[in-house]
């Protein structure tokens, strides 16, 4: 009978998990077939483009992606989308991790105001308050340009930079504050026996306990400043100092009529390996991240 009992209960959980296996692989197939179709259809001539769109190239044709980098200056675009991403994770790492463990482990008059003001950001859309963002720089500038004769907030990559890091603020101290909670606090008890002061503590004990969270938030905030759009238009007008999607936008828009698909899909691939290669790199890390915090709670 328990033998009975045991295979009766395995069969509902063998075919959950076919199921499961099945929506699985149904899922990496819609997101392999796309990507893998713009990997082919960059190394495309363009005469290939006007017969089956599902033909391999007879030639792999790496001129797209030279063109791509020199004429339709995909090289200067993504030099400052580097400069920027790499800009506003150094800021909201900075500001990020020690305003998260602070939140997280001490308590003060005003630690709920500010616990509930950063929980508050979480339900703010950026795209909503790009127009007050950009009246409200444009009129600094005013006021600079008057004194000075120059201007400073608007098409300036430190500035986009900043304005990147404090709209991610909010989620980033959501989540490593949810991670330092779950950390036992034996280790800094044992290290403030030792001598060792707070800010020693929170960087040398606590920063290495919780590196898969802090993994999970760079590559979550990289994906984010790398492919923002919106704020990157509006603060950056001057065409020399565009990131690499309002360059791509602008490389699609200008293929319209010129009508070079290879090119404009070189510009895709351009866009997308980068963040191919952090996620691969990354991959144990982020799943770590995003489950150790919640076995330990």
């Amino acid at each position: 009978m328990g033998k009975t009992k045991v295979k009766e209960s395995k069969k509902p959980l063998t075919l959950s998990k076919v199921v499961v296996y099945i929506l699985l692989i149904l899922l990496a197939i819609t997101i392999i077939i796309p990507v893998g179709w713009v990997f082919v259809a960059s190394v495309k001539q363009n005469s290939e483009f006007y017969g089956s769109p599902w033909v391999l190239p007879e030639k792999i044709y790496f001129q797209n992606f030279v063109d791509a980098w020199q004429k339709a200056s995909m090289g200067t675009y993504m030099l400052n989308s580097v400069i920027v991403t790499a800009l506003a994770l150094l800021l909201l790492i900075v500001i990020s991790l020690p305003a998260a463990y602070v939140l997280s482990r001490f308590k003060f008059k005003t630690s709920k105001f500010w616990n509930v003001l950063f929980m508050a950001g979480l339900f703010i859309n950026v795209s909503y308050i790009v127009v007050p963002i950009f009246l409200m720089l444009n009129n600094w500038d005013k006021a600079i340009r008057q004194m000075t004769g120059n201007t400073f907030f608007l098409n300036n990559l430190f500035v986009l930079a900043l304005v990147y890091a404090a709209t991610a603020l909010p989620f980033t101290i959501y989540l490593l504050s949810g991670y330092f909670r779950s950390l036992a606090k034996d280790f800094e008890e044992a290290a403030y026996v030792d001598g060792a002061s707070y800010f020693t503590t929170m960087v040398k004990i606590i920063f290495p306990m919780a590196k898969p969270s802090i993994v999970t938030v760079i590559l979550f905030s990289f994906l984010s400043f790398w492919n923002e759009y919106i704020i990157s238009m509006t603060l950056l007008t001057k065409p020399e100092l565009k990131t690499l999607p309002v360059g791509l936008m602008n490389l699609m828009a200008a293929q319209k009529s010129a009508v070079q698909y290879g090119q404009m899909y070189a510009g895709l691939v351009i866009v997308m390996l980068p963040t191919l290669i952090l996620y691969i790199c990354v991959q144990k890390k982020l799943t770590q991240g995003m489950t150790l915090g919640g076995l330990k709670g």
